[in-house]
């Protein structure tokens, strides 16, 4: 519901708007450093890629499992942002081939939000944001965390969904 709300905001302003649900695609997974250095994209990835390369702003929306994001994103984006596709090795430092991109990443759980962020230290959006975007060059220019949301009231779920969908029309 989030997503849609921001992608109705964002399609509503004029923003093209091209969505890639992870949790759909068929992808084997990397499981050899070879294969992640030197393994061809599969090819039930290549419209994705494309997506994220022609992109100017990326949403990652995903539920947080056990403090991180699912195995199933992570796998994708191992997939993606990878040597030749997101990154080029450069002596001792990758070149990023996703700068000047940005990203607006939302997570969901059940547990209140200012518990992850001070017990956990929000070390699994931290990881996303910088050993994984920042590193290809992706600028993380929001976040937003929705806690608790299995006994969300209505109108806290209404107040969060017009928010994104405000953020979608902003193009942020």
């Amino acid at each position: 519901a989030l997503a849609d709300a921001y992608s109705d905001g964002a399609a509503r302003a004029g923003h093209a708007v091209d969505r890639i649900e992870v949790a759909k695609l068929e992808f084997p997974w990397l499981k050899t450093k070879e294969a992640f250095e030197k393994g061809p994209l599969p090819p039930s990835l290549e419209t994705a890629a494309a997506a994220i390369k022609a992109a100017d702003h990326l949403l990652i929306v995903y539920p947080l499992w056990l403090g991180t994001m699912p195995a199933i994103l992570k796998a994708f984006l191992e997939q993606i942002v990878r040597p030749g596709l997101a990154f080029q090795y450069d002596g001792k430092w990758g070149k990023k081939l996703l700068a000047g991109k940005t990203a607006r990443i939302v997570v969901t759980m059940g547990m209140p939000t200012f518990i992850y962020r001070w017990y956990f230290g929000a070390h699994g959006l931290k990881s996303l944001e910088r050993s994984i975007l920042a590193f290809c060059g992706i600028k993380t220019v929001a976040e937003n965390l929705f806690g608790t949301i299995e006994t969300v009231s209505a109108a806290k779920r209404r107040k969060w969904l017009a928010a994104m969908y405000e953020a979608g029309q902003a193009g942020n």
